[in-house]
């Protein structure tokens, strides 16, 4: 499994990739972000969360740097021991969520994903 940012011919990189960034461009180049460290932009805890997500949910928004550019991206957090500027991994997960818990048919959703590990 693979984190994969998109980057365009500026430079810009975009999470999750979109099929068309700045400028209507289309993407030259994928980057696989589970492959580098972030930094803690900023972090909250929920308490009320959707049916079958683990409570409470540490939740952080991420910057990571690729070769001077910046993207963030949003995800779960390992652990509620984190502080913002505190340097984080993505670690891959099979399940973000309980497949039988909520409406959806769980055969229909993919449910592994990355959290966000302090380094």
């Amino acid at each position: 499994m693979t984190m994969d940012a998109y980057r365009y011919e500026d430079g810009t990189i975009s999470y999750p990739g979109h099929p068309r960034g700045p400028d209507g461009a289309e993407p030259v180049d994928t980057i696989d972000l589970s492959e580098f460290t972030a930094e803690v932009v900023t972090w909250t805890t929920s308490t009320a969360t959707p049916p079958g997500v683990r409570e409470p949910n540490h939740l952080a928004i991420v910057e990571f740097t690729i070769e001077g550019e910046s993207v963030r991206a949003i995800g779960q957090v390992t652990t509620g021991e984190i502080e913002v500027g505190e340097e984080v991994r993505p670690v891959s997960v099979d399940e973000l969520r309980e497949p039988g818990a909520g409406i959806r048919e769980p055969a229909s959703q993919e449910w592994d994903g990355y959290r966000f590990e302090p380094v």
